[in-house]
């Protein structure tokens, strides 16, 4: 990457702001490749330069991809006055720019993607990529195979369209039916306006794929991991006509 002022890199990477790292510097807490620097414009190699803060060697890192199994009670935003957000289950993060990646109502769980990487956030939250997210939940009532058709063919939950065929799975029937649904759109409250719909109610929703990535099994809720680069490469790669394909086969 193209050198960076010191300034901006130790800002980037949550040193504290510009004009507090101006004044890290006059104090002779910033050392690059060993030697205490005299100006916090200097330009420096984020691949080759070693630069420390206080003695702390700090890494820069352009974009950063986290997993994150979301426990309900949190919410999907950067700052809450009053609810822990997501950004504050990830401890070790270095970007101070990280945001979740859509979102999930505050009682749901499971998969959300945290970067600060805008353009892919752009590429999977776009309604015309049409990227798929799949969903478990516990459904307050008897799901049928009318349901099942009637989701396929698109659900009137109160806008000028219906939703976008969605692939329903029904796990369990019974008084609590159990389903998998996956849709290809992200409408407000979709997954409990669409069974709102038909007369039943959501009681519990996660999930538990978005985009061909899977929720970690691994994660208990809180917990996150870095994406890999294969599920980096998956996320950036989809075919959304593919996907729609799949979804009307």
């Amino acid at each position: 990457m193209k050198p960076i002022r010191l300034d901006k890199y130790l800002a980037d990477m949550g040193a504290g702001t510009r004009s507090e790292v101006k004044n890290f510097v006059r104090k002779g807490l910033i050392r690059v490749n060993g030697e205490t620097v005299k100006s916090p414009e200097l330009k420096v190699d984020a691949d080759r330069d070693i630069v420390e803060y206080n003695g702390r060697c700090v890494g820069y890192a352009d974009f950063e991809y986290y997993m994150l199994n979301k426990p309900a009670g949190c919410v999907s935003a950067t700052r809450d006055n009053v609810s822990e957000t997501v950004l504050e289950l990830i401890v070790d993060k270095k970007r101070k720019d990280l945001f979740p990646a859509g979102r999930l109502d505050k009682d749901t769980e499971g998969l959300l993607f945290i970067t600060n990487d805008g353009d892919l956030a752009h590429r999977l939250l776009s309604p015309r990529h049409h990227v798929e997210k799949t969903y478990f939940a516990l459904i307050d009532g008897i799901v049928t195979e009318e349901d099942r058709a009637l989701f396929k063919e698109g659900v009137d939950i109160g806008e000028k369209e219906l939703t976008l065929p969605a692939d329903l799975k029904i796990l369990t029937s019974g008084i609590q039916s159990e389903i998998e649904l996956t849709i290809t759109e992200g409408k407000f409250h979709q997954v409990k306006r669409m069974f709102e719909a038909v007369g039943k109610t959501v009681t519990y929703l996660k999930r538990v794929s978005m985009g061909g990535i899977a929720l970690d099994p691994g994660l208990r809720p809180g917990e996150y991991r870095k994406l890999t680069e294969e599920e980096l490469e998956i996320l950036r790669s989809q075919d959304s006509a593919d996907i729609q394909r799949r979804i009307e086969c």
